[in-house]
């Protein structure tokens, strides 16, 4: 039997098509052996050539640290196989416990910058920080240059994703533990 590969490359002219849905992201970093995940419901495509993200990431949160001590991180698009894991990081402070030791999460170095890049989820974004402080400090907010990208080949494919019917698709965190998934594709033509 013959493995179907879980990651295969993305034309970074295509990769702002990962984020365009608007899911809740996993916001991985590393720097000096100190690796670290959260979650982040507010991230998007930002520009095209060359492309560019942007996610919000609070003061309080250790995985900020570690960006803007490494200049890098990852943005990782999760299913909801991976929602209770997903809600978990998103809750608790990398200060206090190793998140992936705690729960088991397997990474691979990302092939770009190192940042982790978190195992079974459906697209991942590696990226080098756009230093911009001003708007770091007033809005928590961080821009990148995507550098790398890559998606499950059973969801994304030719640049577009294909949300089959009982197949992965990606999550939405509304509050309080509360997700939605990602709906139906559909087609739609031109009026006119």
């Amino acid at each position: 039997m013959t493995m179907q590969p879980t990651r295969v490359p993305v034309d970074l002219a295509k990769a702002y098509r990962l984020l365009n849905h608007g899911p809740t992201v996993m916001v991985s970093s590393v720097h000096a052996g100190k690796a670290n995940v959260m979650s982040a419901a507010w991230s998007m495509p930002l520009d095209f050539a060359p492309p560019k993200v942007a996610v919000v990431i609070d003061k309080s949160t250790f995985t900020r640290g570690l960006i803007e001590a490494s200049g890098a991180f990852v943005l990782a698009v999760p299913s909801r196989e991976l929602a209770a894991l997903t809600l978990a990081v998103g809750s608790e402070s990398g200060r206090e416990i190793d998140k992936f030791a705690a729960h088991g999460i397997e990474w691979t170095p990302g092939e770009h910058t190192g940042a982790p890049l978190v195992e079974g989820c459906l697209a991942w974004l590696e990226c080098r920080l756009i230093p911009e402080p001003h708007i770091q400090q007033a809005y928590d907010l961080f821009l990148g240059e995507v550098v790398g990208a890559w998606a499950d080949p059973a969801v994304f494919t030719d640049g577009h994703w294909h949300m089959e019917e009982g197949g992965k698709r990606s999550i939405h965190y509304v509050a309080g533990g509360h997700f939605m998934e990602t709906g139906a594709a559909f087609e739609v033509t031109k009026l006119g």
